[in-house]
C-alpha cells in the first residue's frame, strides 16, 4: 500500500514516508479558547480526526499533538484592549483564565458530540512558557531575533540574507511582503514591517504576563506552536495540519522559526483543510450568515428546518474532501440524513445475515476489486467522498444479497462485514443513532429507578407508586426482582 499526501509546501501529492517506519508524528493547530468553537473550526478538526483515524486504520502508530492556545493573541494593532482574552474577560466580567477554562470545556464538549477522538497529547501555551523563552533566547543568540523596548522580534530580512526563504510555504515573494505590510503591531519598534513578535512586552494594563530576560510579557502566537511541536515531536516531524487560513502568516512563521532554531525544516508534510461556507456564502457574524455547532444540532437557528444529529453533520462533512470548500445548506443536510439512513439500513442487514448460510460457491460480485478501490480512496490523500461512494456501492450489494440476487463466498462475506464496520465506524467515525438513543434511554431510566428506590427506602410509597404508574402510562413497565429493578417497553 502506497499512501500519497498532498503537501502544501510543494503543491502536489507526494508518497508519504514517515521519519520512523510505521510511526507518525502529527501536530495540528488547536483552538484559541476565548470564545465558543465555531462550525468552521469543527470542520477543520474533524478533517484531521478523519486523517488520524485513517492513519491508525492503515497500521501506523500515531502521536497526535493538538495544542490549546490560551495566551498571546493580540490583534494587528498591538493594543491591549484588543487582546482577545482580555477583551472577552472584560465583556463577561471574568478573569482571563476563567475565560480559558470556560471555552476549553466548551471545545471539548462540542468535539465529543461529533465523536472526535482526543489527541495523544494536548499541551497548552501557558504550560510551556519556559520552552518559549528558551527558544526566543536561542534565536537572539544566533542573530535571527532582536530585542526592542522589552519585546523580541524575528528578523525576517536577516533570515533571507542567510539564504533562507521566508514565504516558501505560502509561495509569497519577500519584496512584495515588505511593500504591502503596514507597521501596526510593532508601533515603530521593529526593524522591518514584516518582522513578527516572539515575545511581547506587557503594558501595565495587561493581565496575562510572565517574567522573562527582557522584562514582563507574553509569548507570540507563532512561537507557541514551534515550542510545543518541537518538544513532543522533535526538531523535524512528519505532518503539520491546520486550516487554510493559518498557512500565512502562522505556519510560514513556524517554518522560519524551526529552520532558524535548528538548521532544518521542521515539517515534512504540511496539510491544510479548506473552509466551510453556508448557503453559498462565507460564514460571518457581521452578515448574520452564522450559526454555532450546537445550534445546528439542537435546531435553534433560522437556517435549517429541524435539528440534525451530530453524526448526520459528521456524515455531511465527510462527503467533501478535506482540501475542498464545503458548503452546508438545509438541502445538503436533509440529503445527508437520507444517505446516512440508507447506509445504516445496509449495516443492519449485514449484521442480521447468517454467516453460516454462505458457502464457498463462487462470488458473483467483484469483492476484491471493491476492497482495492476502497483502500485506494484512503491512500489517495484521504479521499473521504470517494470512500463513501464505495460504501454506497457495498450497501447496494448488501441489499441485493438479502434479496438473493448476489452471492458471496463465506470468506468474502466475512471480510466485507469486517471492512464495512471498520470503514463506517472506525475510519469515518459515524455512530449508530438508534444504539446511541437506546443508551441514553438506559441512562435516563436508571435515574428514575434510583429515585423510586430512594422513595421506597424513605417509605414514600406515594411517590414510588407515582413514578411506576406514570412510566406505565408511557408504555414503560418496571419489573422488580432479587437482582434489582429493570424495565421493558410495552
Amino acid at each position: 500500500m502506497i499512501l500519497k499526501i498532498y503537501n502544501s509546501l510543494r503543491g502536489e501529492k507526494e508518497i508519504f514516508k514517515p521519519i520512523l517506519e510505521n510511526n507518525v508524528g502529527m501536530y495540528v493547530c488547536g483552538p484559541t479558547v476565548y470564545s465558543n468553537v465555531h462550525l468552521g473550526n469543527v470542520r477543520t478538526f474533524m478533517s484531521f480526526d478523519f486523517i488520524f483515524r485513517s492513519l491508525q486504520f492503515l497500521g501506523y502508530k500515531v502521536r497526535y499533538v493538538r495544542n490549546i492556545t490560551d495566551a498571546g493573541h493580540l490583534t494587528d494593532d498591538g493594543d491591549v484592549d484588543n487582546d482577545r482574552f482580555v477583551k472577552q474577560s472584560r465583556l463577561e466580567k471574568l478573569e482571563p483564565m476563567e475565560i480559558v477554562q470556560k471555552y476549553t470545556v466548551d471545545f471539548h464538549q462540542v468535539l465529543e458530540k461529533f465523536n472526535l477522538l482526543p489527541p495523544t497529547i494536548e499541551p497548552t501555551a501557558t504550560g510551556h512558557i519556559l520552552e518559549q523563552i528558551e527558544l526566543t533566547q536561542k534565536l537572539i543568540d544566533s542573530g535571527f531575533a532582536y530585542v526592542s523596548n522589552g519585546s523580541v522580534y524575528f528578523d525576517v530580512l536577516e533570515y533571507n540574507k542567510r539564504g533562507l526563504n521566508y514565504g516558501e510555504l505560502s509561495n509569497r515573494n519577500i519584496e512584495e511582503l515588505f511593500a504591502n505590510t503596514r507597521d501596526l503591531d510593532g508601533q515603530n519598534e521593529k526593524k522591518n514591517p514584516q518582522d513578527f513578535a516572539l515575545w511581547k512586552k506587557a503594558s501595565p494594563a495587561h493581565i496575562m504576563r510572565w517574567n522573562s530576560p527582557w522584562g514582563e510579557g507574553f509569548p507570540g502566537w507563532h512561537l507557541e506552536c514551534t515550542a510545543m511541536s518541537t518538544k513532543y515531536l522533535g526538531e523535524t516531524f512528519d505532518i503539520h495540519g491546520g486550516g487554510m487560513d493559518l498557512k500565512f502568516p502562522h505556519h510560514e512563521c513556524e517554518v522560519a522559526q524551526g529552520k532558524a532554531c535548528n538548521g532544518k525544516a521542521p515539517v515534512r508534510y504540511w496539510m491544510h483543510a479548506n473552509m466551510l461556507t453556508m448557503n453559498g456564502q462565507r460564514m460571518s457574524k457581521s452578515t448574520g450568515n452564522y450559526i454555532l455547532p450546537m445550534q445546528l444540532v439542537n435546531g435553534d437557528n433560522d437556517f435549517f428546518e429541524k435539528a440534525f444529529h451530530p453524526t448526520i453533520v459528521r456524515f455531511c462533512f465527510m462527503q467533501a474532501h478535506y482540501r475542498s470548500v464545503l458548503d452546508i445548506s438545509n438541502d445538503a443536510m436533509v440529503a445527508s440524513e437520507k444517505g446516512y439512513q440508507r447506509l445504516m439500513d445496509a449495516m443492519k442487514i449485514l449484521q442480521s445475515l447468517d454467516e453460516s448460510s454462505f458457502t464457498n460457491q463462487e462470488s458473483n460480485w467483484a469483492f476484491d476489486l471493491w476492497k482495492t478501490n476502497a483502500y485506494a480512496a484512503l491512500l489517495d490523500d484521504f479521499n473521504s467522498p470517494i470512500l463513501i461512494a464505495h460504501l454506497f456501492e457495498a450497501a447496494k450489494t448488501i441489499f441485493a444479497i438479502k434479496d438473493g440476487k448476489v452471492q458471496l463466498t463465506k470468506e468474502d462475506f466475512s471480510e466485507l462485514k469486517s471492512l464495512m464496520h471498520d470503514f463506517v465506524y472506525q475510519v469515518l467515525g459515524l455512530q449508530n443513532i438508534e444504539e446511541n438513543n437506546n443508551e441514553k434511554l438506559d441512562q435516563a431510566m436508571q435515574v428514575l429507578i434510583d429515585l423510586r428506590n430512594q422513595a421506597r427506602k424513605a417509605k414514600n410509597f406515594d411517590l414510588s407508586d407515582e413514578i411506576r404508574n406514570q412510566l406505565l402510562e408511557k408504555g414503560i413497565e418496571l419489573k422488580d426482582s432479587r437482582d434489582g429493578t429493570s424495565y421493558v417497553l410495552n
